[in-house]
């Protein structure tokens, strides 16, 4: 490292990283019913296109992790910036499957390669802060999808092009593209503290660590799978439901621009336990509302995910800090990579309890042909809402079982401080 450090520039940077790789999601995910329509490409198929932005993201982030303490975060974040570009020109020229399919790999990547280098440059910025500071960082994932979930609607009210919507990411990209570019970086806490790889290695087999990366597959599918397929299962609830994603998401940014208070009252543990509970509640409530009451559901759930990605890496950097950046990226690859494999499955079941909502003289197929305000297009957007609702339905057992998981880790960090 040469030059002096420049804390604040390079937290604002790696803030406006994220709101990048935020927008992405919340873009892409308003836009998976018009491109599935567009391209005549099945729910199932949406998923596994969509699902492509995260297993991209679970392969760079875990290859980041590896990486981070040779090449330095700087260069990931290179990779990242370029990722980014190819990937938003890639997704604004696609024709189809497989060209939505490639794009989608690029941001998965990009994405993956800016949190494969941002928690490790936020945990060494704010060694004594960690799971305040990151969670502070984390404030503009929802953020970001605000930001972006804002923009398609207002993009959608005036009836701007689709690949419109996905050129905005480009101002954030360049924007952290710039602030980076030039900036002395620190060393990793891991390198600083003169851990080895190998100590580093065997860290990440620790009992407690390999529960966490369990809790992780869990946290992250309720969290970033509800979100990704939101907009489209509650998209016939009576209300935008583009605003319901960025409602949810507005109550986790001002969540977590408070949770070094919350964290002073209770444990990380307690705050685990806790966004489990609610993010059940939640899911429930979702799957049986309608309309504005969506929102009150919408709130309970917004508070449940709110903390869970930022303190699962803040515990993990906290408790098992000798795991260094490969822990951290470990845990977000995982979560990544359940989020990949949750969303076609809600695809799945989405098409699957909608056909059979729709009544037996009807076939799905000859219902999407249905023009706008005929009856069969009441009784497809009927099935639709319900087959949504049952979707979430479904999804709302990976907290229950996560309930479980963090009552045991709550009972047990307890007696650990009592002895």
């Amino acid at each position: 490292m040469s030059g002096t450090l420049n804390t604040k520039r390079l937290f604002l940077a790696s803030r406006i990283a994220l709101i990048a790789t935020a927008m992405t999601f919340a873009i892409r995910a308003n836009l998976i019913g018009e491109l599935g329509e567009k391209f005549t490409i099945l729910p199932f198929e949406m998923g596994i296109v969509t699902g492509t932005a995260f297993w991209g993201f679970t392969l760079s982030m875990i290859a980041g992790g590896f990486l981070c303490d040779y090449f330095g975060m700087k260069k990931l974040l290179l990779i990242a910036f370029t990722s980014h570009i190819i990937g938003i020109v890639l997704t604004i020229t696609a024709s189809g499957f497989w060209s939505l399919f490639i794009s989608t790999l690029f941001i998965g990547i990009a994405n993956g390669m800016v949190e494969a280098a941002c928690n490790p440059l936020v945990a060494s910025l704010y060694p004594t802060q960690k799971t305040i500071k990151l969670n502070q960082f984390h404030v503009w994932f929802p953020g970001g999808i605000m930001i972006g979930g804002l923009l398609a609607f207002g993009l959608n009210t005036i009836h701007i092009a689709w690949q419109w919507h996905i050129a905005t990411i480009l101002l954030p990209t360049f924007l952290y593209g710039i602030l980076f570019f030039k900036q002395p970086f620190p060393t990793t806490e891991r390198v600083s503290q003169g851990i080895s790889t190998k100590a580093m290695i065997k860290a990440c087999t620790n009992p407690l660590f390999i529960f966490m990366v369990f809790c992780m597959l869990l946290t992250s599918a309720t969290e970033l799978g509800t979100n990704q397929w939101i907009t489209e299962l509650l998209s016939n609830i009576g209300i935008p439901s583009i605003l319901l994603l960025v409602y949810i998401n507005g109550i986790m940014a001002i969540g977590r621009s408070f949770a070094g208070k919350i964290e002073h009252k209770l444990s990380p543990s307690g705050m685990l336990l806790l966004s489990a509970v609610f993010s059940t509640i939640g899911l429930f409530l979702l799957g049986n509302s309608a309309g504005y009451s969506c929102f009150f559901a919408a709130t309970i759930f917004a508070i449940g995910i709110c903390f869970f990605w930022p303190t699962m890496l803040g515990f993990v950097s906290e408790y098992l800090p000798s795991t260094g950046a490969l822990g951290l990226s470990i845990m977000g690859g995982a979560g990544m990579l359940s989020v990949s494999l949750i969303l076609p499955f809600m695809g799945k079941i989405y098409e699957e309890r909608t056909a059979i909502n729709i009544p037996k003289e009807y076939s799905l197929s000859t219902l999407k042909n249905a023009t706008e305000g005929s009856t069969d297009y009441l009784i497809l957007k009927t099935a639709q809402l319900t087959g949504g609702a049952e979707t979430l339905l479904y999804i709302s057992i990976l907290p229950l079982i996560v309930t479980i998981a963090f009552t045991l880790l709550y009972v047990n960090r307890k007696k650990l401080i009592r002895s």
